[in-house]
């Protein structure tokens, strides 16, 4: 990890000399969200990427978050989305999701923080004695340690996109803005960028677009001392010349730094549209950056099979989070990318586990080529998902279990096929006589919530001969976990004997990882999260092989 060097006192703040000089190199391109939230700041950030990747360049991306949660991991869905998980298991912000899709970076640790994380760590160090009893302030010692780990995460990459969450004008961002600002003026104003992606709305009944928002939310990201370099106007309407020389004016930006950024069909369009545009040019131009021209032929391609697929299909996803799809961001542009790998269009259909009734199965389930449960916590709609994985199994419709759902498939087979009508998880009944799925040994006595569960990625051996070992052709791969709770081999026996194939496991042979059954379609769980390591241009091996099944089965009706 990265060591912070000595700091050394200038212009009453402190500067990270020998840090700055280690990466006077990389660029800097720090990006900034004005007038309302959601308006895409992390798949700006992840586009540049992709544009400053296929120039060449290697890219890195850091998210800082303003919330007091030191990170996203106790956080419902509701609240935040779904977390992502990185190789090394740290817990973080989907946006982490958007720049691993977009680009070939792997994110780590290091490349999400939050407020939480920088508190506990200034807070920590006074304890125990580091500022040598001076007073502890927001500035410099919380500014210094937000830009220590901004460089920390810097090292080795030519180009550096930070995103600070939440909008300008809110108090939770404040002290990361400043480091914004500071850092600006510390690395040089050639060697960094501000990117404000802001909004001009459209008011119908005037029939105008307004960018008087815009003008205030720059405004306000003025008065704290950051001038945007380039502006990012989210919008439902084309933004003509005239109005671009507006805003250009009353924001004090070149009139060639303010790009349209149109709503799009698919997320995947918009390093195209930012690309006719010209913004991965003006970006070199104005960091001084010599590299190739860039040659999107591949998102071309991937556009044009989002937008003019060959085949249709139908896939059913079966949890408790059905009204927020933000929830299962991964998971569903992963069955995206599984159909792009087969041309075929994706219909998910969000089904609502606790409200599934077995009366209720074929008119819910009956329209789906296929079926997929996936992970989740808690005891509410699991039911329901067991109802729709035995729906699966008796009626061969192409199912996939992930995490939970891979342990609900365990609960449903040794309730149905092998007699044991108490089978549970210990999650949900503690006193089940059947506890098919149990907490595993290391997580009996931890009451801490969280980082605590087993995390980040793991390896795992496949059966040769099986269904996994095909898809995968190979027989170890790597693959990422986030769970408590593992399938009992005091059951496996029992389960095998019914024709249940266990074909991924831990390379002790201690612990489940995959299951399957042979005479199904496609019908597999698995215990780790294969949708965070999906990508546009490469999909997952399970999700293309699950949705090329998916279209079998559809064109077969």
């Amino acid at each position: 990890m990265f060591q912070a060097p000595q700091a050394v006192s200038a212009r009453g703040s402190f500067i990270f000399a020998s840090a700055i000089m280690a990466i006077n190199q990389t660029k800097f391109v720090f990006i900034t969200g004005g007038v309302i939230s959601s308006l895409g700041k992390g798949l700006t950030a992840a586009a540049m990427g992709a544009l400053m990747e296929n120039r060449g360049l290697r890219c890195t991306f850091i998210k800082l978050d303003p919330y007091i949660n030191v990170d996203p991991g106790t956080m419902s869905p509701f609240q935040h989305g779904e977390v992502f998980v990185t190789d090394d298991g740290a817990e973080t912000d989907m946006d982490l999701g958007h720049y691993e899709r977009f680009t070939s970076a792997r994110m780590t640790r290091l490349n999400n923080f939050t407020t939480g994380q920088v508190y506990d760590a200034v807070i920590t160090r006074e304890r125990q004695g580091g500022y040598l009893g001076k007073t502890v302030q927001v500035i410099p010692h919380i500014t210094d340690e937000i830009k220590t780990r901004i460089l920390a995460a810097a090292k080795g990459a030519d180009i550096v996109f930070v995103e600070t969450g939440g909008t300008v004008g809110d108090i939770e961002s404040l002290p990361f803005l400043e480091a914004v600002r500071q850092l600006r003026h510390d690395l040089g104003y050639q060697n960094s960028l501000c990117v404000h992606v802001t909004l001009v709305p459209y008011i119908k009944a005037a029939g105008e677009l307004k960018t008087k928002p815009t003008q205030h939310s720059v405004k306000q990201l003025r008065e704290i001392g950051i001038q945007p370099d380039f502006l990012v106007c989210r919008t439902e309407h084309k933004l003509d010349d005239e109005l671009k020389r507006k805003i250009a004016l009353f924001c004090n930006v070149e009139h060639g730094h303010v790009f349209e950024a149109i709503d799009a069909e698919t997320i995947y369009e918009v390093p195209l549209l930012l690309w006719e545009q010209g913004i991965d040019q003006k970006l070199a131009e104005s960091l001084n950056i010599w590299s190739r021209a860039s040659d999107l032929g591949q998102w071309q391609q991937i556009v044009k099979r989002i937008k003019e697929p060959e085949h249709t299909t139908r896939i059913g996803i079966v949890g408790k989070y059905v009204d927020l799809q933000e929830s299962y961001k991964s998971l569903n542009e992963a069955l995206l990318h599984g159909g792009i790998a087969n041309n075929s269009r994706v219909q998910l259909k969000f089904i609502d586990s606790e409200l599934l009734k077995r009366e209720d199965m074929q008119k819910e389930l009956g329209d789906c080529d296929g079926l997929l449960v996936p992970g989740g916590f808690g005891e509410r709609g699991i039911e329901g998902k067991i109802l729709a994985i035995e729906y699966a199994r008796t009626q061969m419709v192409p199912f996939f279990g992930i995490c939970l759902g891979m342990q609900m498939m365990a609960v449903e087979f040794a309730r149905n096929v092998c007699g044991l009508k108490d089978a549970n998880s210990t999650e949900f009944n503690e006193k089940t006589k059947a506890p098919i799925v149990m907490f595993m040994a290391d997580q009996m006595d931890i009451d801490l919530k969280g980082a605590t569960m087993r995390l980040g990625a793991y390896p795992c051996r496949l059966k040769v001969g099986s269904h996994a070992h095909s898809i995968y052709n190979s027989e170890e791969i790597s693959e990422r976990h986030r769970h408590r709770l593992e399938f009992n081999n005091s059951y496996r026996e029992t389960l095998e004997a019914k024709g249940v194939t266990f074909s991924g496991l831990s390379p002790d042979g201690k612990l489940v990882e995959i299951m399957e059954l042979a005479d199904h379609p496609w019908y597999l769980g698995c215990q780790f999260h294969p949708e965070f390591k999906s990508r546009p241009t490469l999909a997952h091996p399970l999700f293309k092989s699950f949705v090329g099944a998916c279209v079998k089965a559809g064109e077969a009706k």
